[in-house]
């Protein structure tokens, strides 16, 4: 189990008794509420008879979805046809690759303004407020018989790493497959053509991130994920036993309870952009663990970069204006990973930001 701070190669000096370092020490005005005393209720969604065709059950899955993405967009959900031994490996892969020594997983380091490799705390990209884990993250898409996930693990890791990349690209290719299961009953939902977002997406190039938040001395100065809004479309996460995100509702923080074989699934920006703001991307983070580590793997579903986001005519109507102007993912992606730090207000900063470019950099009109 690691008991030390991700290795960051910042100052580790303990000062007034504080025993991590500064860099890792988040505001106060960040740490309020950090007491977390409810569980989240988000509903627990059974996929089985929607992959099976039962109109009541998928109705019933609809429903379930619609008032969870009108509130605070996070809901859970069980019989998603992921092979459960294929969510094992997963897990023993993710814990070898995080119990080597640092040397090792350096050998995959991110670079700067590179959103593929491992890092330690972000601290390729920020100074201060640092978050306690450490990542190793790489990009799923579908290119015929590019096996991109495979292909990350040999180049950066070497062949002893090859099983892993099997693993993981096999994962990759589920999630998918999961992502646009998802994308359709979003559809529905909303009253739109339901092939309409599993097209939008299906050629995307998504994000597969695993995270280790190692034990932290200091539980209530630091944080293992920041409060914030995905910027991406949908987040299906696998979490272990431990527990740790929190989700932002009502004024107050409530966690999301781990369930072994569920994945976590919620809405991000750029599906809010697509559902004309009918459904929610909600404030969440992860906590620490004084006495146990926690570790998990996310899926972020991405549409093409080129692709324009902007809703379906059918969510836009004389009573229903445009809430945000057409943009790509690639402008977003550029503007949260050069300009801005993701946070309750990504979204607002984002358009006010897009709105002050010449309109050569802007895509085509309609």
């Amino acid at each position: 189990m690691l008991s030390s701070p991700p290795a960051t190669g910042q100052d580790q000096t303990k000062d007034n008794g504080i025993s991590i370092p500064k860099h890792f020490i988040w505001p106060k005005g960040d740490l309020l509420l950090s007491s977390t005393k409810e569980e989240l209720r988000e509903p627990l969604v059974d996929l089985e008879g929607f992959f099976n065709g039962d109109e009541e059950a998928t109705r019933n899955a609809v429903k379930f979805i619609r008032e969870a993405c009108q509130s605070h967009g996070f809901f859970q959900v069980i019989n998603h046809g992921v092979d459960l031994s294929l969510l094992n490996f997963v897990h023993q892969h993710l814990d070898s690759f995080f119990k080597l020594p640092v040397s090792e997983k350096l050998r995959a380091k991110k670079v700067p303004g590179c959103l593929w490799g491992y890092s330690a705390a972000h601290a390729e990209r920020f100074s201060s407020k640092l978050p306690w884990k450490e990542t190793l993250s790489f990009c799923f898409h579908e290119n015929g018989t590019d096996p991109v996930v495979l292909d990350f693990f040999n180049s950066k890791l070497g062949k002893d790493f090859e099983q892993a990349g099997m693993v993981f690209q096999r994962y990759g290719e589920a999630m998918m497959r999961l992502s646009l299961a998802i994308m359709e009953l979003l559809a529905i939902s909303l009253g739109v053509d339901r092939m309409h977002y599993r097209k939008f997406f299906e050629d995307g190039s998504s994000i597969l991130r695993c995270n280790n938040y190692p034990p932290c001395m200091e539980p209530n100065l630091a944080v293992g994920t920041g409060t914030h809004c995905d910027p991406t479309s949908l987040t299906i996460l696998h979490q272990d036993q431990v527990g740790g995100l929190e989700v932002f509702l009502n004024n107050k923080w409530h966690s999301v309870r781990p369930l072994q074989h569920a994945f976590v699934v919620n809405i991000g920006d750029t599906f809010m952009a697509l559902s004309n703001g009918k459904y929610k991307s909600c404030l969440h983070r992860a906590v620490v663990n004084r006495y146990k580590e926690r570790k998990s793997v996310a899926f972020f579903l991405c549409p093409k970069e080129d692709k324009v986001v902007r809703p379906p005519p059918e969510l836009v109507s004389n009573e229903e204006a445009r809430k945000y102007p057409d943009f790509t993912w690639s402008l977003l992606l550029h503007f949260v990973q050069h300009f801005y730090r993701a946070d309750s207000a990504t979204m607002q900063n984002f358009t006010n930001w897009l709105l002050s470019l010449p309109p050569s950099q802007l895509p085509p009109p309609t």
